[in-house]
């Protein structure tokens, strides 16, 4: 049992001898953050919460494996971002530092060189579940898809109206397209509350059914405007 990042961070300690010396703390991620900020763009420096937003843009890069090419900051100038992003990854590199998003990538990158490593987890979790798989992002499920083969035993549950971080990567189409990736899939609708009382409930629904019909014209809208 354990969190994505818990169970890959043991799966690279064994393969690279990493000790709890290697995770970058918080104080040195922002330290390393606020560098590279007056480095690359010192008039960004002086915003109050410039560092959290570009390091919660970094995750999403890295969560999603999105090429910076093809990244566009809505926190700073693109090139910007770039030179931050690169900055900040070379200084992990040379600290010998991974920071917690890098745990996830690393063992992505692992897995994809080294076939042989790749083989004894498989045959390590021969069944695996995910709880809360609504708030899975695609580099965990990229992972998560590579430890499953071949028996491809896995057991995943979710609530896409219980979706709450898509602001840091999660994707709950993901498990909404899971009956395309795995067409042999069986699917168990739990449609019984038995945790919360009946009126409370009926609201949520409301509320749910509201919501959905306000992202669908939003949608809709944004489509006509092309």
């Amino acid at each position: 049992f354990g969190t994505f990042h818990g169970v890959f961070y043991g799966i690279l300690k064994q393969a690279y001898g990493f000790t709890a010396a290697n995770i970058l703390s918080e104080e040195e991620k922002y330290a390393i953050l606020k560098e590279m900020t007056l480095e690359f763009g010192q008039e960004l420096a002086q915003e109050g919460d410039f560092q959290e937003d570009v390091a919660k843009e970094i995750s999403v890069v890295k969560g999603g494996r999105i090429s910076l090419d093809h990244y566009y900051s809505s926190c700073c100038p693109d090139e910007v971002f770039r030179q931050i992003y690169n900055g900040y990854q070379k200084a992990l590199r040379q600290r010998r530092k991974l920071d917690f998003d890098d745990m996830l990538l690393c063992c992505y990158e692992l897995f994809v060189k080294r076939k042989d490593i790749l083989a004894a987890w498989q045959n390590k979790f021969q069944y695996i579940m995910v709880d809360e798989f609504q708030d899975i992002n695609q580099l965990q499920y990229d992972i998560v898809r590579m430890l499953a083969k071949p028996q491809n035993n896995l057991f995943i549950v979710g609530d896409d109206d219980q979706s709450i971080y898509q602001f840091r990567g999660a994707k709950p189409e993901i498990m909404l397209n899971f009956p395309k990736d795995y067409p042999g899939a069986a699917q168990v609708v739990l449609d019984k509350n038995y945790r919360s009382t009946e009126f409370i409930v009926k609201r949520s629904q409301c509320l749910i059914h509201h919501n959905k019909k306000r992202y669908e014209k939003a949608i809709s809208t944004d489509n006509e405007k092309g």
